[in-house]
């Protein structure tokens, strides 16, 4: 039996670890594959691509999904219509939040951070494509992928205190921190204020700022880019990334000595030194 890449599967992954998502077709968002490369599209434009209940559990249980996908290599999430995503749809999710009961607000609250949870699990770079709004859970998103590409005109809101909540949502007051300092994540979250495309790049949110009409093209030019090189070794980058946050310095430099030396065990390792040897450039395959 082979993967979806061709590659002959493993025996004891035949047993139901690998996934396929040759003919998915989710519900409550677009998904497309280019080559390597997933693109997840939030496509309710009319209003700005807002999330529901059910996309929030779709797009959950498809990152949990891409561990075991080996055919996608990175993914590319972006917004339909020239906004990335307002957040949690007031008529669909605020409204019924005000009704609910504290286990099932809970429950809720819960299965929003199994999303981030799911997006910094799945071994593949995700990238994010903003342009306009990126707000509430829309920043979120944003903020738990790996990469960020964006516009001058892009407009990033962790907004919860505007609508009464904490500006603890979702990981926030872990993860954003990280990314642009403990300062102005406090500024952030506390204001709910808007981060404008050029604020966003020099503060390191952004990785990337282009113009509106090359932001997915950017972004998925990227993802190929990343698909292209060795992703068990991107997995395993993204792996330490992650867990380091919590080790100390000697608990780090031992634990990416046994990554590395697990890296070294692949064929992809080994493909490299023969195309270079051979000066040629190697094509990694993943194994």
């Amino acid at each position: 039996m082979n993967t979806p890449s061709g590659r002959p599967m493993d025996a004891h992954l035949s047993g139901g670890n690998q996934r396929s998502l040759q003919g998915f077709a989710p519900q409550h968002f677009a998904w497309e594959q280019r080559g390597a490369v997933g693109l997840i599209t939030l496509n309710r434009p009319e209003r700005k691509n807002p999330l529901t209940f059910d996309s929030y559990a779709e797009l959950r249980d498809l990152f949990r999904t891409l561990g075991l996908v080996d055919e996608v290599r990175a993914i590319v999430v972006q917004g339909a219509g020239g906004n990335f995503c307002s957040g949690g749809d007031v008529h669909e999710i605020i409204g019924p939040l005000t009704q609910m009961s504290m286990p099932d607000l809970l429950a809720f609250t819960r299965m929003t951070g199994d999303l981030v949870k799911a997006i910094r699990a799945c071994p593949q770079p995700v990238i994010s494509s903003i342009d306009g709004v990126c707000a509430g859970a829309g920043a979120i998103i944003a903020m738990a992928s790996d990469l960020r590409v964006g516009t001058a005109r892009s407009k990033t809101a962790f907004l919860f205190t505007r609508v009464g909540l904490a500006g603890c949502d979702m990981g926030a007051c872990s993860i954003l921190p990280r990314i642009i300092g403990q300062g102005r994540a406090s500024d952030l979250l506390y204001s709910g204020r808007s981060l404008g495309g050029e604020e966003a790049l020099a503060w390191g949110f952004l990785n990337r700022l282009v113009e509106p009409e090359a932001v997915l093209e950017s972004s998925v030019q990227w993802a190929q880019e990343i698909a292209a090189g060795p992703s068990f070794g991107h997995a395993m980058t993204k792996k330490m990334l992650h867990q380091e946050w919590a080790m100390g310095v000697d608990e780090a430099i031992e634990s990416e000595a046994q990554a590395q030396a697990i890296c070294m065990m692949t064929q992809d390792f080994h493909r490299a030194y023969h195309a270079f040897v051979a000066k040629q450039r190697p094509e990694f395959q993943g194994d």
